[in-house]
Formats: structure tokens, sequence, C-alpha cells
């Protein structure tokens, strides 16, 4: 068998695994659970700004970003998170859960490894590169709008 056989019989192969979905409503879904994570971190906010009244705008979306985080770690360690996922989408990606989720799945994943080299060196395998460019991109984006 030839190495361009044996690739079209693998591809064929993960072809057939590959699960189907339907983009409509995958985007429907992602729209929807997205928006309701925004929800319920606008609702935190709004709930915070009503009982402390004289609290910083700044202080109160700090406290709501917090929270999210929080919320989406303790459901990743519930096992839920990934529950959620699976049927939202991006939904559950793109805000700051998302982000959350990336950060306490390997943690949780590698932890019988031991605390440093597990828990510790695994956590940011995923979200690593995202802070790494992030940091760079914000220093340029930074340097030309200092130079301009």
């Amino acid at each position: 068998m030839t190495e361009l056989e044996r690739n079209e019989r693998y591809n064929k192969y993960v072809e057939a695994k590959i699960a189907k979905t339907h983009a409509w409503p995958s985007l429907f879904n992602a729209f929807c659970f997205g928006g309701i994570i925004c929800v319920i971190g606008q609702l935190f906010n709004d709930m915070l700004l009503s009982i402390f009244p004289t609290m910083a705008t700044q202080s109160a979306w700090t406290l709501t970003l917090i929270f999210l985080i929080f919320v989406a770690s303790f459901l990743t360690g519930l096992g839920v998170f990934d529950k959620i996922a699976v049927y939202a989408g991006a939904g559950t990606i793109i805000p700051i859960t998302g982000f959350s989720n990336s950060i306490a799945s390997p943690a949780m994943e590698f932890k019988n490894e031991g605390i440093v080299f597990g828990m510790c060196a695994k956590m940011f395998v995923i979200a690593g590169p995202v802070i790494v460019f992030g940091t760079v991109a914000s220093i340029i984006v930074g340097l030309i709008y200092l130079l301009v």
C-alpha cells in the first residue's frame, strides 16, 4: 500500500468518524448561549450597582468578570461546563468563561502529576499562547498609539 492510498483511507476513516454538525442550529445555539452568558453578567453587574450605589462602575465590572470566571471554573470542576459547551458551541468559548475553562480543564486533567509539574505547569498549555499574544499585541498597539 502506498503512502497516498494510506492517507486516503485514513481521511475516509476520519470523515466517517467526525460528528456531523448543522451550521444554522449551531450558530443559533452559540448566539443564544453567548447572549445568555452576557445577560447573566449584566444582571450581576446591575445587581452590584443597585446594592452598592457608591461603587465605581469599573469596580463593578471587575467583580462581574471575577464572578463569571469563578462560575465557569466551578462548573468546569463539576463537569457541567463541558456538557453545556457541547450544546452551546462557540457561545461558551467567546466570552471570558471560555478562557476560564481553558485554564481550569488542563489543571484538572493533570492534577495527578502533582501540583507543580501537573496543575501549575499544564494550566497554561492552552491559555498561555493567548496570554502571550495578547500581551505582545497590546504592547505593539500601545507603541503605535504613542507614536501616532
